[in-house]
């Protein structure tokens, strides 16, 4: 009977102690966790200038108007080829029915076509579309950050930032009375990569009212791109 209740006492002093275990590793999972965030920044140039243009016209026979488009498109493109470091790629194109006063009955059909171009080298690309606004109309001129630049732009702000948040953490250690500090997780995010910008449309309108070929004046102007890095820290209390 004796050894009975020693057992039982046993088992149960060891059932008490396995219960407060998960309990004890939660305490010491979120001890002294502090959430911080830092932040850093920089201009960045849009050094990639995207243009445009369209050519458009209408016609009483889809077939005529078509090949009217091709013709004018084509013109185009082979001009295009011609510049180096011009990338270029036919852009939307589609023809839309033209309806009497009434909207009853189709008297003719008018088609749109595009033509898109981008290149690093501004100057270029200013000159053929001066160029090409003889024959097309400007649809619109837009700048954008570079792929390259953009990954190069993120590498430095990645250690920037990556600085940022330590040197935070070493902050707030040392205002705890911490003897140092370990990194539970950390994330890191960019931001501000714009969109293509659309140029305001007058100096356009302008250069293809002209009659001789205008070179546009161009002004990429710059981005500010951040990077910013939220994360948690453990601070180790002496």
């Amino acid at each position: 009977m004796t050894t009975l209740r020693r057992s039982a006492a046993l088992l149960a002093l060891s059932a008490g102690t396995l219960a407060s275990l998960p309990a004890l590793a939660a305490d010491e999972l979120h001890y002294n966790q502090i959430s911080l965030r830092a932040e850093v920044s920089q201009e960045v140039a849009r050094d990639l200038m995207i243009v445009t243009l369209y050519t458009e016209s209408q016609n009483t026979d889809p077939a005529k108007l078509a090949a009217e488009v091709s013709t004018t498109l084509n013109k185009a493109l082979g001009q295009a080829r011609q510049v180096k470091d011009i990338s270029l790629r036919q852009g939307s194109r589609n023809s839309y029915p033209i309806y009497d006063a009434k909207g009853q009955k189709i008297t003719g059909w008018r088609e749109r076509a595009e033509l898109r171009l981008e290149s690093s080298d501004f100057a270029a690309l200013s000159k053929l579309t001066g160029e090409l606004l003889t024959d097309l109309k400007m649809g619109g001129m837009d700048f954008a950050i570079a792929t390259p630049t953009r990954k190069a732009s993120e590498d430095a702000l990645l250690k920037e930032a990556v600085n940022a948040f330590k040197a935070r953490a070493q902050l707030t250690t040392e205002a705890l009375g911490g003897k140092g500090y370990k990194i539970v997780n950390l994330n890191l995010n960019t931001n501000g990569y714009p969109q293509p910008y659309l140029r305001a449309p007058m100096m356009m309108k302008a250069a293809a009212m002209d009659a001789a070929p205008v070179t546009p004046d161009v002004e990429a102007g710059t981005s500010q791109v951040s990077m910013t890095a939220d994360g948690s820290i453990e601070v180790l209390m002496p």
